[in-house]
Formats: C-alpha cells, structure tokens, sequence
C-alpha cells in the first residue's frame, strides 16, 4: 500500500526542468505566431538584399581599402537585426500575454519572474542566431562580402550585443502593461539606437560629441566591436565592457521589477 503522501510527490525527473519545458513551449508558441520570425529574420533580409541590389552602394569606399558601402552596412544590418527583435518582436509577445491575462495565471505557479523572462531570451536567441548565420550566408555568397577575419572575436561581440539588446528588449517587457505601451516604447527606442549605430551616418562622419555617444549605447559599442572583428583583431575591451553591463543591468532590473499584470 502506498504512503499516505506519496501522491503529493510531484514527477518531474522524465519531463526535463519546469525551465527547459518553458523554453520548449515559447520557442513553438514563437513560431506560431510568426511575428519574431518575420520581423527578426524577414525583414532584415529583405532590407539587406535590397540594399545589395543597389549599384552605388556595390561601388568601392574612397579610402576603404578596396571594400565597398554595402560591406560597411553588413555588420550594421546585423545589428539591426537584433534591435527589431529587442525593440519589436519579443516586448509585443509578452506584454500580449500580460494583457491578455496569461501571466496573471502563471503567477500562481513557482514559475517566477526569471524563468519567464529566460524562456523569452532563449526564443528570441535562437531566431537572432539563425538570422545572422542567414545574414553572413547570404551576404557572402550573394553579394561577395568577406566574412570577419578575426570569427572568435566576431562570435564573442555578436553574443554580447545580443545579450545586450535582448535584454533591453526584456526590460521593455517586463514593465509596458500591454501591446501598445510595449510598441510605442520599442518605436521610440529603436530609431536612436540605430542612428547611433551608423545606420544613416557613419559613425566615424558624425560629430565628435555624437562620435562619443555612440561610443557608449549598445548598438555603438557592438559596431565598433564587429568593427574590430572584421578588421581581424580581437574587439576592444571597453565595448565588450559596455555591452556586459547592459546585459547584466537590464536583466536584473527587468527580474526585479518584472509586472504580472
């Protein structure tokens, strides 16, 4: 006969953590719905093959050594890649949830505020690394582009401005109270982010104060790190820096001041 308790034991040790099931369940909701696929991966695709169709853009940079405007725009396409996800795509997903009662349900349960929000980072991660793996592809074998000579350098940035942005785009989550405030805060976030980093003027043709502006957003710092990546060095310390710190801070606040509805 079993013990009077045995049938509160719950049995999880087959299904993997209530983590991993999370992440499993939000990656397949994620492809569902369709809207981090498009926007994270669709569009900017479109955008980079259109602006490799452009004749002028093809013609090389005066002093560029040999490189040209399109090969220039790679690494900021890349970068604008995970602004849309951060700034677009992954606030909407939750936020909707949140609005439509969801994670007031899910507040009942031992989730908690990080198992949440790491369900969401590891969604949105995986369709930001398909998306640059398609983004170099295409790039290379279409447009003639030069992969990063240093790829361990190009890797290490590439992950920490992807922690960067997501995170941002986790903080944005964590604290719109539905769709449109988390839209309209993502809006008015990503048009800065991408001027700083060089998506219509180049960085080094701003003026010297916006130069050190850039210098210290995200989207700056992770350009001058692809930068260095591309050139074959190891990218500095300093945006390394600056985009841990954005990651990490971000994270802990949208944790802390994470709201269920």
């Amino acid at each position: 006969m079993p013990a009077p308790n045995a049938a509160a034991v719950p049995v999880t040790a087959d299904h993997g953590s209530a983590t991993w099931r999370l992440i499993k369940a939000e990656s397949k909701l994620c492809l569902r719905d369709k809207v981090a696929p498009l926007w994270g991966v669709g569009f900017p695709l479109i955008v980079l093959i259109i602006l490799g169709a452009i004749p002028t853009l093809r013609e090389p940079v005066e002093g560029g050594g040999g490189l040209t405007y399109f090969d220039f725009y790679v690494p900021v396409l890349i970068l604008f890649n995970l602004a849309i996800l951060a700034t677009a795509a992954l606030p909407i997903t939750l936020a909707g949830y949140r609005e439509s009662g969801v994670l007031r349900r899910l507040r009942t349960t031992p989730i908690g505020p990080a198992r949440v929000l790491t369900a969401q980072l590891v969604a949105s991660f995986a369709i930001a690394l398909v998306a640059m793996i398609l983004f170099l592809a295409v790039a290379g074998l279409g447009f003639g582009v030069d992969l990063p000579r240093n790829p361990f350098g190009f890797a290490v940035a590439w992950l920490l401005a992807a922690a960067a942005l997501l995170s941002i785009g986790l903080l944005i989550t964590a604290l719109a109270p539905g769709r449109g405030p988390a839209s309209a805060i993502g809006t008015v976030l990503f048009f800065p982010l991408m001027f700083f980093a060089g998506l219509w003027v180049p960085i080094p043709q701003m003026p010297p104060v916006l130069q050190t502006i850039s210098y210290y957003t995200p989207l700056g710092a992770g350009m001058r790190a692809f930068q260095d990546a591309y050139q074959g060095n190891f990218p500095s310390i300093l945006p390394l820096v600056i985009l841990t710190a954005y990651a990490a801070g971000c994270s802990l606040i949208a944790v802390r001041w994470f709201r269920w509805e």
